[in-house]
């Protein structure tokens, strides 16, 4: 049956395919988005023009709209969850948020991949006095931020919650945070790569699956966080020399300190940061393995280098 969905944030990367599966399942979408980056959606959807962090805008956006399930591509704080409980609280019927990976690597390092029960989310402190809203601090508040609002919308219970934590998502002409590009720049460059741990493997996913999910995630009706990642973890050692073979180049790597600062690459850690993915596989998901996507990736990288 067709739903009436609002996805907050849903113009670029896996948000904007995540859109397009909607609507070709025959799904009313509304988008809600700043109005900066264009859509080629044209009048297919709906189109709200709203800052989510501004709450007195939002209350007035949504006054008398509601949803069937809404998709938070851009809850990046506890106050953003502050806003949406105050906004949503009673008018959704399924609010599902875009939670990450990193939420882990605020635990104590541990060989086995993370399962969801392994987060306290509910033990987490909020601050209520950090600065959340400036942009200078947006990178340094990323990992804090994401848990702390999957925390806010917890405690606060007013949302009938599901917090997807995807893997890294890579792949696809519109990945535009240039992390598997470095890869590929550094081998098609010959430079050398340094690295911290060999065996410290990293969850991947790639775009079109992260949106194949968050889909899936979207018409259940479990409760609480799930992860999201496909087979075949990678440690950066291991991506850096998948890309050195496909590339038909000699990988060059050295060892470095763990605490080295400014030389170590994307997705190089200290340790593992794997996600167990049981709690998807029982609810009925299968994910895919890297190995079906990956090497493609990197091409698509590769030409965008040449």
């Amino acid at each position: 049956m067709a739903k009436n969905i609002l996805v907050i944030g849903g113009t670029r990367y896996f948000g904007k395919l995540l859109v397009q599966r909607l609507l070709r399942a025959g799904h009313r979408v509304t988008i809600a988005t700043r109005g900066y980056a264009p859509d080629p959606f044209g009048d297919r959807i709906g189109r709200i023009r709203v800052d989510r962090r501004n709450e007195h805008a939002m209350r007035n956006a949504f006054r008398e709209l509601s949803f069937d399930i809404v998709f938070d591509q851009m809850c990046y704080s506890p106050l953003d969850a502050a806003i949406s409980t105050r906004v949503f609280a009673g008018k959704v019927g399924r609010y599902v948020m875009t939670s990450t990976i990193d939420a882990y690597r605020e635990l104590a390092p541990r060989e086995a991949a993370f399962r969801e029960g392994d987060l306290p989310v509910l033990a987490q402190r909020i601050d209520t006095v950090y600065p959340w809203h400036d942009p200078a601090r947006a990178i340094e508040c990323y990992v804090s931020g994401k848990v702390q609002a999957e925390a806010y919308l917890e405690r606060d219970g007013s949302l009938p919650l599901a917090t997807v934590r995807l893997a890294h998502v890579l792949g696809g002409p519109e990945d535009f945070t240039g992390r598997l590009a470095h890869y590929v720049d550094l081998v098609r460059l010959r430079g050398t790569l340094h690295y911290a741990n060999a065996a410290a493997r990293v969850s991947f996913m790639e775009a079109q699956e992260a949106a194949d999910f968050l889909v899936w995630a979207g018409m259940q009706e479990f409760r609480g966080p799930v992860n999201a990642a496909c087979d075949g973890a990678l440690s950066a050692l291991e991506l850096h020399a998948r890309v050195a073979a496909l590339l038909d180049e000699t990988p060059r790597s050295l060892k470095v300190a763990a605490q080295a600062p400014g030389v170590l690459s994307p997705f190089d850690f200290a340790t593992p940061l794997a996600l167990d993915t049981a709690r998807a596989r029982a609810l009925g998901y299968r994910f895919g393995h890297t190995d079906d996507w990956l090497d493609d990736a990197i091409r698509q990288h590769d030409l965008a280098f040449v």
